[in-house]
């Protein structure tokens, strides 16, 4: 039938006859207190059935409508919110207006054709508001997918890299009880897009492990500012933005930009961020150990204290455990025989030693469009090691 609508008033029998004239209209569900829509509502949710409409007298025991709705408004704040009164006061507007961000009044006795129409009106807000979510969302979605693409593509290791963080920052969210950090999941995914904007001639040298000169440290050092500037124009992504911006601050106050914040006033995300980047690094793509947080405690002004210290008790114990029981089967297959969504086990490098593809990585649509191109035109290490 459509969109769901909830009636809320402490007369049942104004609910009976309010059902008889609009259920052929609505899918429809009742209430007969506050705290029962409540539950209704927060049911609905998790079942991802959600109310379109919520429709509640202002007087009723217990939870009144102003205090019904602006409780409805936190639990879902899609749902269009009208309210049914006897007593439409201008303090009794305002109060309503303000806490429950009401879209219609309705004075008792409310005639059943302009309820009926008043609902359909709401239908139709809630539906030009979750569109606009949902293109949204799929816009944003697609908009990191790409970018993420373009960093794997570009620097294979650093995106192996990035997915390792992801990983343990998902165990820390559980070990931690931590709402989930969808922001900070992201950063970690595009740690490294900064990089790409550096000259090819100073990423050569990094990686061969010369020396920079003043000049190409001080470009490397503003690469956090140009994966800020990449990315800062996504809608929602303006606090993504901010983490990549700040992941070298130090928690003491070191690091870029030099005037950034200081100890707590650096986002939690970032300090958090900081701590897995580093010990990434410490490991060298090889075992979590004592000796990799070892590294980061001989820096240890550069990281939140007491943060690390949760970050090892967790991660020491949590991912040794998962490394032992997980030992994954193996099968080695010639690269025409990759599929996208399967995970590879080995390095994939062309016979020249250049890697394209780290291990772990889960094979993409696009990066198997690259190998088949690749292959056309030069030759590589075969075969490779998938997980079976």
């Amino acid at each position: 039938m459509g969109e769901r609508v909830l009636l809320i008033d402490d007369d049942p029998h104004l609910l009976s006859a309010l059902r008889r004239h609009l259920a052929d209209d609505f899918d429809l569900a009742t209430a007969t207190s506050g705290q029962e829509a409540i539950e209704a509502v927060r049911a609905a949710g998790a079942a991802g059935t959600p109310f379109a409409v919520v429709v509640s007298d202002m007087r009723m025991p217990g939870l009144d409508g102003i205090e019904t709705l602006a409780k409805i408004r936190d639990i879902a704040p899609d749902t269009v919110r009208m309210m049914l009164t006897g007593n439409a006061d201008q303090q009794t507007a305002i109060q309503a207006i303000n806490r429950g961000n009401i879209l219609r009044f309705f004075n008792k006795p409310c005639p059943v054709e302009e309820l009926q129409e008043g609902i359909k009106a709401g239908i139709a807000q809630y539906r030009l508001v979750t569109a606009e979510r949902d293109l949204l969302e799929k816009t944003l979605l697609g908009s990191v997918r790409v970018l993420v693409e373009v960093v794997s593509i570009n620097n294979p290791l650093g995106h192996q890299l990035s997915l390792r963080l992801r990983e343990w920052m998902h165990l820390l969210t559980t070990e931690f009880k931590m709402p989930q950090r969808w922001r900070l999941d992201i950063a970690l995914t595009l740690t490294g897009i900064g990089e790409m904007t550096l000259p090819p001639e100073i990423t050569a040298k990094q990686r061969a492990g010369e020396k920079l000169t003043e000049t190409e440290r001080s470009i490397v050092e503003h690469a956090p500012e140009a994966a800020r500037n990449l990315i800062a124009n996504i809608p929602r992504l303006e606090k993504v933005a901010e983490i990549l911006y700040l992941q070298d601050r130090g928690y003491d106050g070191s690091g870029f930009p030099p005037d950034g914040p200081v100890g707590e006033a650096l986002p939690f995300d970032v300090r958090l961020l900081r701590i897995l980047r580093d010990l990434g690094a410490a490991t060298k793509g090889g075992p979590l150990t004592r000796a990799a947080f070892a590294v980061l405690e001989r820096e240890s002004g550069c990281y939140d204290p007491q943060l690390l210290a949760r970050v090892r008790a967790a991660l020491l114990t949590t991912v040794q455990a998962q490394v032992q029981a997980q030992a994954p089967s193996a099968v080695e297959v010639p690269l025409s025989a990759l599929r996208v969504g399967q995970v590879i086990l080995s390095d994939i490098r062309q016979t020249n030693g250049h890697l394209i593809l780290a291990a772990n990585s889960q094979i993409t649509a696009p990066q198997l469009e690259r190998l088949r191109n690749l292959r056309r035109l030069v030759t590589f290490v075969e075969p490779v090691t998938v997980r079976a």
